[in-house]
């Protein structure tokens, strides 16, 4: 089932930007790997539920915030019946949705990119996998590796937690309207880590890490010797192997290992 990007009208307050390259939104639901429980958020006109729902190994669920889009999924995909929630994902009681294990996949609007994703990192023990198309500056932001530019804190809080491969690039052209960047396909996968431990099996406070990590890189420019002082505690100093560097220059493993010497 082709869709008809006319029938629903994008709303930029919602950041929406309707795929309709077909061989594109086939190829998003192509990467994502295995079968099981899973949620689009945001189908906007079904440029990706078509696909998903031919897929017999997937049992599909979706949210949508957007009433007219929410009335076009329900008229031109009656398979989803009521596995399709009007509903803010950012808002959405996942757990009482799902049972076990779920995947996420979509094209997130590019306004709220980031708070998905802090949304899904809120649920890493039940999300083992993400596919999503977002701007291409974010995802080239969230694949960066120590020693990067644009390395900073999605970066190191996702890969703390996934394995994340930047899959290809998708130009403006794919799009109704087009938006102004080019946008990119990313894949995250759940990783072995079940806790935050340091090199001596101590656990860190998941907390404590997101907020070390935020607030090196909320100063990026700034040594981690200044940046920090708020952590540290009357007298008491940062290790020497950590003080002079800047936050875009520490991996996941140095941050765990920091976060526990605070």
């Amino acid at each position: 089932m082709s869709c008809n990007s006319s029938y629903v009208r994008p709303k930029k307050a919602l950041g929406q930007h309707f795929l309709t390259d077909q061989r594109i939104a086939h190829s998003i639901v192509e990467a994502f790997q295995g079968g099981g429980q899973i949620l689009e958020v945001g189908p906007g006109m079904g440029v990706l539920t078509q696909y998903l729902l031919e897929r017999e190994d997937l049992s599909l669920k979706a949210v949508e915030v957007d009433k007219e889009s929410v009335q076009y999924l329900i008229s031109h995909f009656p398979k989803l019946g009521n596995n399709l929630y009007e509903a803010d994902f950012l808002k959405l009681p996942l757990e009482e949705l799902f049972e076990g294990d779920f995947g996420i996949i979509g094209n997130f609007p590019y306004n709220i990119s980031s708070q998905i994703f802090f949304r899904i990192l809120d649920y890493r023990s039940n999300v083992g996998q993400v596919v999503c198309m977002i701007q291409k500056e974010v995802a080239e932001r969230i694949a960066a590796g120590p020693g990067s530019k644009t390395y900073g804190i999605l970066s190191v809080l996702l890969q703390a937690w996934y394995d994340i491969e930047y899959l290809f690039t998708v130009s403006e052209g794919a799009f109704l309207p087009p938006p102004k960047v080019k946008s990119a396909v990313i894949r995250l996968r759940r990783n072995g880590r079940k806790e935050l431990k340091d090199s001596n099996g101590v656990v860190i406070s998941d907390e404590k890490f997101k907020n070390v990590v935020k607030t090196a890189f909320n100063q990026r420019r700034k040594t981690l010797r200044n940046s920090l002082k708020p952590f540290l505690s009357s007298g008491s100093t940062l290790p020497e192997s950590f003080a002079s560097m800047r936050p875009e220059q520490l991996s996941v493993e140095d941050f765990i290992e920091l976060t526990s010497a605070l």
